[in-house]
């Protein structure tokens, strides 16, 4: 996982992300990591256009966002 942070860093890769928020809903991002801690990572999250912390153990999923899902509706 800090491979992809840690890419998503460098090149602003998005990422897509399925998150258990506080509340026990699940919620999926798309965001370009910023800053990532043993704990938490902060990224600029492209659904709510600002910066977001996550805490790291309530991310159950995360991925390079799929480039295919939008080349196709042209």
């Amino acid at each position: 996982m800090d491979g992809l942070f840690i890419r998503s860093i460098e090149e602003n890769i998005p990422l897509e992300m399925i998150y258990l928020a506080e509340n026990q809903e699940l919620s999926q991002r798309t965001l370009i990591v910023r800053e990532v801690t043993e704990e938490y990572i902060r990224a600029y999250c492209l659904l709510r256009k600002q910066i977001r912390t996550f805490k790291r153990e309530n991310i159950l999923s995360i991925l390079p966002e799929s480039r295919t899902k939008h080349r196709y509706l042209h």
